[in-house]
Order: C-alpha cells, then sequence, then structure tokens
C-alpha cells in the first residue's frame, strides 16, 4: 500500500495535492486566481462577473456552476491564459470590447500548451477564443454567437494563430466575420462543428498545412470555406449549404496543391467549388445538388483529378474561363448527359463535356445571363454538343456513368 502511494505521489504530484477553491463574487475570483497554487481547482459559482483583464498564469482548472456569466463591459478582453495545461469550463462570457488596434478575444491563449476550453457560452465578444502561438490546445462543445457588423468592426469566432496539433471540435459558431479561421496552423483538425451566418467566411485557411476539416456544416454564410495558399488538407464528410449571394461559393481553394476532397456535400451555392491556381488534387465521390455553378475551375489549374462524383439539378456543371485545361474527368455522374449505353457496363459509351457554350459565353460577358433558360441558349449549347468549337476541347469525361455513383452518406 505504501508502494502504490507513493507512486501516485511521484505520478500525479500535482493532483494528489491540488485543492479545490469555491468562489461566489468577483473579489474572491480575482484573490483565488492569484493565490491558488499550480494544479488547484476553482468552481466559480452561477452568478454575474464584472472584470477585465484577468490573467492565469499559472495551472489550473476553472469550473463554472450552472454557467455564471463573465462580462467585460466592452471595455476589454476577459481571461488571457499564459500557462500551460490550464482548463475553462462551464462558463458564459459576455461583451468583449472592441478595438482596431488589439484582438480583444474573450478567452485570449498566449504561448502555452495543452489548454482545454470547453463546453463555454460566448455572447457578443469581439473574438471569441484566440489561440496565438500555441500548441496541443482543445476547443470543444463551445457556443459561440456574435452580433455581425461590419466585416472591419467584426472578429472571428474561434481564431488560430501560428499553432501546432490543436482540436476544434463540436462548437456552434455563428455572427463573426470567420466562424473558424486559421493561419500558419500545423498538424490540426477541425470536425464536427456547425458554422453559419458568418459575414465572410465559415472557415477560413491561410498558410496552413497538413490540416484536416470533416464532418463540419457550413451554412448561410458569406461564402462558406475558403482555403489559400496550404498544401496537403483533408477535406472530407463537410456540407456546404445555402452559400448564396454575388461572389459566394461552398470553397473557394486558391493556391492550394496535394490536397484531398472527398465525400462531401455542395448543396444551393452560388458556386459550388472555385478552384484559382489549384494542383494536384483530388475530387472524389462528392455531391453537387442544386448549385449555380457546381465547379468554376479557372485556367491556370492543372493536374487536377475529379472522379465518381454526381452531379445533380445544377445551373452549370463547370465553368471555365481558358481553352486549354489540364484536368482529368473519371467516370462521374453527369444528370445532363444525354448518351447511351449499349454494352451495358454503366458507362456511357460517348464522352461527356460538362462545359456548355452558354456558360462559356457567361464568362466573357456576364450580361449573357439575362439570357438563361431561354430557347436561344439552349440552341447554343445544341450546336456546340454536334460541333464544338468554343469549349475546350480535353475538358471531358469519357466513361461518365450512367447512374449515380454509390456514395457513402455522411455519418455526422
Amino acid at each position: 500500500m505504501k508502494k502504490l502511494l507513493a507512486i501516485l505521489l511521484f505520478t500525479f504530484p500535482s493532483v494528489v495535492f491540488a485543492k479545490t477553491w469555491q468562489v461566489k463574487n468577483i473579489i474572491q475570483l480575482q484573490n483565488t486566481v492569484r493565490i491558488a497554487q499550480k494544479g488547484d481547482i476553482i468552481e466559480v459559482f452561477a452568478g454575474e462577473y464584472l472584470f477585465k483583464d484577468l490573467n492565469i498564469d499559472k495551472s489550473l482548472t476553472i469550473i463554472g456552476k450552472n454557467f455564471p456569466v463573465f462580462d467585460a463591459q466592452f471595455r476589454g478582453e476577459i481571461l488571457t491564459i499564459t500557462a500551460n495545461d490550464v482548463s475553462i469550463s462551464g462558463i458564459e462570457f459576455r461583451n468583449v470590447g472592441e478595438t482596431s488596434m488589439i484582438d480583444w478575444a474573450a478567452i485570449k491563449v498566449l504561448e502555452s500548451e495543452r489548454v482545454m476550453i470547453f463546453n463555454n457560452r460566448f455572447n457578443h465578444c469581439y473574438f471569441g477564443i484566440y489561440l496565438s502561438s500555441s500548441n496541443h490546445c482543445s476547443v470543444q462543445n463551445n457556443r459561440v454567437i456574435g452580433i455581425p457588423k461590419e466585416e472591419q468592426t467584426t472578429g472571428n469566432g474561434i481564431h488560430a494563430w501560428k499553432c501546432d496539433s490543436i482540436r476544434i471540435q463540436h462548437n456552434y459558431v455563428e455572427g463573426h466575420r470567420d466562424g473558424i479561421y486559421f493561419e500558419f496552423v500545423t498538424n490540426s483538425i477541425i470536425e464536427h462543428n456547425y458554422s453559419t451566418k458568418n459575414i465572410r467566411y465559415g472557415l477560413h485557411f491561410m498558410f496552413s498545412h497538413r490540416n484536416a476539416y470533416q464532418y463540419n456544416t457550413f451554412a448561410k454564410n458569406g461564402a462558406g470555406v475558403a482555403v489559400m495558399y496550404t498544401k496537403g488538407v483533408l477535406m472530407k464528410y463537410n456540407t456546404f449549404k445555402d452559400n448564396w449571394g454575388g461572389s459566394a461559393f461552398g470553397i473557394l481553394l486558391k493556391d492550394i496543391s496535394d490536397s484531398e476532397i472527398e465525400h462531401n456535400i455542395f448543396n444551393s451555392n452560388t458556386v459550388g467549388v472555385y478552384m484559382e491556381g489549384c494542383s494536384r488534387l483530388n475530387f472524389k465521390e462528392n455531391i453537387f445538388n442544386q448549385n449555380g455553378i457546381a465547379l468554376r475551375i479557372q485556367a491556370n489549374c492543372d493536374e487536377n483529378n475529379i472522379e465518381h462524383n454526381n452531379f445533380l439539378a445544377n445551373t452549370f456543371d463547370v465553368a471555365t474561363n481558358g481553352n486549354a485545361v489540364f484536368n482529368y474527368l473519371k467516370e462521374n455522374y453527369w444528370d445532363k448527359y444525354e448518351g447511351y449505353d449499349l454494352n451495358h457496363d454503366g458507362k456511357g459509351d460517348i464522352s461527356y463535356r460538362p462545359v456548355s457554350l452558354f456558360s462559356t459565353l457567361i464568362e466573357r460577358m456576364p450580361q449573357a445571363m439575362i439570357l438563361l433558360r431561354s430557347f436561344t441558349a439552349t440552341l447554343l449549347d445544341k450546336i456546340e454538343k454536334i460541333i464544338p468549337s468554343l469549349t475546350p476541347e480535353n475538358l471531358k469525361d469519357e466513361n461518365p456513368r450512367m447512374k449515380p455513383n454509390l456514395i457513402q452518406p455522411i455519418n455526422a
């Protein structure tokens, strides 16, 4: 027995000697944070705590009981964490101040590791959760709701800068500039989040390599997701829906390479996927349904594989701004395909060119959109199918599927 106790003391010294503090007002909270020792637990009882700029500089666990309210009264930040192994849960954060000089946040984590932020509520906060130069942190099961104003005066819901190995999971984010923002972040996972009604993007990637986002929903944002200047991204089992507007899309892919886009649903977006300067991407087993344009591929994209996807009820399946397009279509299902299958192998016997003449004309002369669904537009496309002249000759599916591909459903 003594030997077992000695092992526990040696292995978990901070846990064995941890003290639990209970606080019921702001004075007790501030004093307890100051005098508590590394590894201690602070239980905060329900109530309203009006304060700003409380620094957590040691390893503490702060647990809210019945969601006490931490309110900055629009005067600044609330919590700043500068220590490793800190846990924050069960708190409602309100009314973080706005400034054009500093990114004030409800919780800001600076140069720390193994920080856990979970089961919290954030209301009307300039930035909700802000991770800076921090690694192995977790942000889970939080509800982050802002009041969107202008893009320049609205912060991000969950913001990560120069981080590694972080997890953003099971959060609901609404009403910010970007719902979730990654810049210079690596080896991290974003999954099972719902990001909606954000001014700019539901999710925004910049210079963030070797990350994965999966099982997320991005709905009714200014634009769904932007992935820029990045390589090695895995994008699977996400839903991009109802992102409508003059420049809205499900995903914007700009200058990215060597990434996978699989098993996603693009439903009712102005543009499902917009690609610019992309190379060596694999689009596989995605569903494009009822989008204005399912895929807009700029001429500076090359070596991208688009295979075993389903294109259903889109106004235009594919649009491009060039004649020489070096991308590959293989065994996709196109509901506009009018070919035949004489040998009954499930593949069309004639190739399918998804770029219509009318979509090509719109690329060059947007005013032609007024003729959409007119007899003139239909006639132009029929003529182009018989005598191809303006649409890209090499952008075609040699073996289009006669029936939709069987695609595994998203089980979020």
